[in-house]
């Protein structure tokens, strides 16, 4: 399998030295009902007709450099964030205009899911999520770049 990484060329707090990697983020939960012939969501297959899916056009480079780089962002969010009791990240959806809670491997599977299938795939919010446990992509990026100038401010005070 090849392995793709974000090249050493980005800059900022997002590239401490380090290649980023999808492998560096766990796989995404196992479906319980993966191979059960009365799985339940069997019947959703269906509702996708193949004409719909003929339609789908393919993620462009650009999209799948973005869908990358999301990735290796959200392993750098995890690695700050997870440490300090955070589970993962609040994102507000623009189908429901309800915000998901999804925790750091789910969030994971999904671009996973979309940067390999295209697609995104049906969501279901998260039972009862506390949401002091979450922060918004735009909280964790700040977070991160507020480690990285720490981090580079320290480094001019050791020189």
């Amino acid at each position: 399998m090849p392995r793709t990484s974000v090249p050493d060329s980005v800059s900022g707090p997002l590239s401490w030295g380090y290649k980023r990697s999808v492998f560096l983020v766990s796989n995404e939960p196992l479906d319980p009902f993966a191979g059960d012939p009365e799985d339940p969501a069997a019947e959703l297959a269906q509702l996708d007709s193949a004409e719909d899916l003929d339609l789908l056009e393919p993620l462009s480079l650009r999209e799948r450099e973005e869908i990358l780089a999301e990735l290796g962002d959200l392993d750098v969010f995890r690695t700050l964030l997870e440490p300090r009791g955070f589970r993962g990240l609040v994102v507000d959806c623009e189908g429901c205009a309800e915000p998901h809670y999804f925790d750091w491997d789910l969030l994971a599977g999904n671009l996973r899911h979309l940067l390999d299938e295209g697609r995104t795939r049906v969501h279901e919010p998260a039972y009862a999520p506390d949401p002091a446990c979450y922060v918004s992509w735009d909280y964790a990026r700040g977070f991160a770049d507020g480690a990285y100038e720490a981090s580079t401010a320290s480094e001019a005070d050791t020189r």
